[in-house]
């Protein structure tokens, strides 16, 4: 049985009718640059994750460049960010001449590791960025904690993890921005690219609309120098009809997680990343002892949206084979990410003290593999999927 990583028509094809009743209402209109579709969006997608401002954009990577460039980051500044990450968070960093600082990531949730954050906080950095990595927040209370101490402005990546939530509020939502991505792969995906950007200060969410239009208003009369990142009104508008399910989509791929925990916690060889050492505490790697493989955890005061459902395949080469084996029997995987920013041959020329350590993030980017995670799996795939897992492992 086949198994894709991802089936975008799976989610898309039964919402055709009504995709199509709206992109025939959005050609009707006439309107295909911002207008009220854009601004419906925006308002629906604040709402939902407890936000006061929502700014559609064209992309998750302009929703960043955006934050930074509302934020006044640029030349000489430094901003920190974890080096076990998408592209996107650091190239967009550089692209507005400031430095990227990449930080070590936690073991148990994949996110940043504060306490090296904290070890590389000099006088140039301006801003720390957490990602909400695979879906789990970050620790914002410890995020906010150091942005406080260090005077340091937070722009949260939550590319992958719209409607996740940290102590009860949406991720996204606690420093100065928040960014999410509606790329086909996102947990809300779109047809295209396309983001959004929130933001609860009147003031900074007033600069970022404006430098979202060349930096305009009004239109001619440039305040800023801007770049041009609208959302496009169709985009927005059948994101609209899919966030209607979204609630759906998020308990199916909930549903799946624990399905896969259940079933692969009782092959021979796998154990559970331990919670009560995540983030900055100590035994991580002794309580996982000789495992081969580890699965992912949930910390309790998260709600966890999986984007990813990354596991640990532990011994050198493992990983590699198990993916060889998915892919022979026809079931998708991807690895997210064989290189670390750092590690990234476009950042040779950042100061050597931006790059150092790190050696967490480098074990992940040889043992994380991803596997089918995605609402319209059937428990029959998945079952394909633990059989060869575990077929793998019992072969050593």
């Amino acid at each position: 049985m086949k198994v894709p990583l991802l089936d975008v028509n799976a989610q898309n094809i039964p919402l055709e009718a009504e995709l199509i009743e709206t992109f025939t209402r959005v050609l009707h209109s006439g309107r295909f640059i911002m207008g009220p579709e854009v601004e419906a969006l925006e308002s629906e997608v604040a709402g939902f994750v407890g936000a006061k401002h929502g700014i559609g954009v064209t992309s998750g990577t302009d929703a960043i460049l955006l934050a930074l460039m509302a934020l006044k980051i640029g030349p000489g500044d430094e901003v920190l960010c974890p080096t076990f990450t998408f592209f996107a968070t650091a190239g967009c960093i550089s692209r507005t001449g400031a430095t990227p600082v990449f930080v070590d990531a936690c073991p148990v949730c994949f996110n940043i590791d504060l306490d090296d954050a904290a070890r590389k906080i000099t006088e140039k950095t301006k801003a720390i960025m957490p990602v909400h990595l695979f879906g789990q927040s970050a620790e914002m209370d410890a995020v906010m904690e150091l942005a406080k101490q260090a005077d340091l402005r937070v722009i949260e990546d939550g590319a992958q993890a719209l409607g996740s939530r940290y102590k009860g509020r949406g991720c996204g939502t606690i420093g100065e921005f928040g960014t999410y991505s509606f790329f086909p792969s996102k947990n809300l995906g779109g047809f295209g690219d396309s983001g959004m950007l929130v933001c609860n200060d009147d003031a900074l969410a007033e600069r970022a609309r404006i430098l979202r239009m060349h930096g305009s208003k009004p239109k001619y009369f440039h305040k800023l120098v801007g770049g041009n990142f609208r959302l496009d009104p169709l985009q927005a508008a059948l994101l609209r009809v899919k966030l209607q399910h979204y609630g759906d989509y998020t308990k199916s791929r909930q549903g799946n997680a624990e399905y896969y925990t259940e079933k692969l916690s009782t092959v021979a060889g796998v154990v559970q990343a331990n919670a009560a050492h995540c983030c900055g505490a100590t035994g991580q790697e002794q309580v996982l002892g000789e495992a081969k493989l580890v699965l992912p955890v949930r910390c309790d005061h998260n709600e966890h949206i999986w984007n990813q459902f990354a596991l640990r395949v532990r011994g050198e080469g493992r990983r590699d084979a198990l993916k060889a084996r998915l892919i022979e029997r026809e079931i998708g995987c991807e690895v997210y990410y064989p290189l670390t920013m750092d590690q990234q041959e476009c950042f040779a020329d950042t100061p050597e003290a931006s790059r150092s350590g790190n050696e967490v993030a480098h074990q992940l980017a040889q043992e994380a593999l991803s596997i089918p995670i995605y609402p319209e799996l059937t428990r029959e795939m998945q079952d394909v999927v633990v059989a060869v897992i575990a077929e793998f492992l019992a072969e050593g």
